[in-house]
């Protein structure tokens, strides 16, 4: 697991992002724990307290589920339901990158190769 220190996203917040993506791509199986508080925090060497925020992100959000002196399971996964989640997170980035280019007066084709750029970086990344 990376975690960016200077990335302006809140490590606790980074940490579930990054459990979700695992999780949501099988990863992560129904049933299957996720690393200890403690043990994730310490290997990361960061607070119990910052793990603890990111898992019960994961909970409130459905995906996990606690379980008293185990730890944090993986739930089952609506494939059609988590599907339609993350489409909306796109639409509401997308409609705010829409907004920011049409501030910085770019067009639609402009922002179009910006888009194109970062999938071709990411896919040549990945």
């Amino acid at each position: 697991m990376k975690i960016l220190q200077n990335s302006g996203e809140p490590i606790y917040q980074q940490i579930a992002n990054q459990f979700r993506t695992d999780i949501l791509a099988g990863k992560y199986k129904q049933g299957e724990y996720l690393p200890s508080i403690r043990g994730l925090a310490r290997d990361l060497r960061i607070s119990v307290i910052t793990t603890m925020k990111a898992y019960e992100q994961l909970a409130q959000e459905g995906l996990v589920t606690a379980v008293q002196g185990k730890g944090f399971y993986v739930n089952a996964q609506d494939s059609e339901m988590l599907k339609e989640q993350h489409m909306r997170k796109v639409e509401e980035a997308l409609t705010e990158a829409i907004a920011a280019a049409r501030i910085a007066g770019m067009t639609g084709d402009e922002l179009t190769e910006v888009l194109l750029a970062l999938l071709a970086m990411e896919e040549g990344g990945s």
